[in-house]
């Protein structure tokens, strides 16, 4: 269903230069899905949804909040977007089925950027900075290398 949406938001020079970096991605993971879920029908309600918004155009940072991010690469950022990107009408407040439809996409970007991301904690995991007894490899090495001294030394 967003494939073409995707596709067309790749080709835009201004769109497809929004990625979420890693500390948006631990965010995400340390909130959890459905957390960023709830804050994206929330600023969507909150920045968006009327039908007549002062600061329509500048009412979305373009950072500090993956869905802000988010946001502007799907072009859910304001109405004006809204209008030319998904044909969305201004001029009424936005209907639930348009919000939850603007709430899929956002989501849905961010589902894909979060493809392939190992969150901090699995990241030194596998480097062998922490494993499930606390202790990093060189540590184990050190102390492998001193019980091997010890044993040596027995004989």
């Amino acid at each position: 269903m967003y494939e073409d949406l995707f596709e067309r938001l790749s080709r835009s020079k201004f769109r497809s230069r929004f990625h979420l970096k890693d500390k948006d991605k631990q965010y995400v993971v340390d909130k959890g899905i459905e957390t960023i879920r709830e804050h994206a029908k929330d600023l969507i309600n909150k920045k968006i949804a009327a039908a007549f918004i002062a600061n329509d155009g500048k009412q979305t940072p373009t950072k500090g909040h993956p869905v802000f991010i988010a946001q502007h690469a799907t072009a859910c950022c304001c109405r004006g977007c809204l209008e030319k990107w998904h044909h969305i009408k201004p001029g009424n407040e936005l209907t639930d089925q348009e919000k939850q439809y603007v709430v899929e996409v956002i989501m849905k970007w961010i589902d894909k950027e979060m493809e392939g991301y190992v969150d901090q904690e699995k990241k030194e995991e596998l480097a062998g900075q922490k494993k499930k007894d606390g202790r990093s490899d060189r540590e184990k090495k050190e102390e492998y290398e001193q019980l091997k001294f010890d044993f040596d030394n027995l004989h």
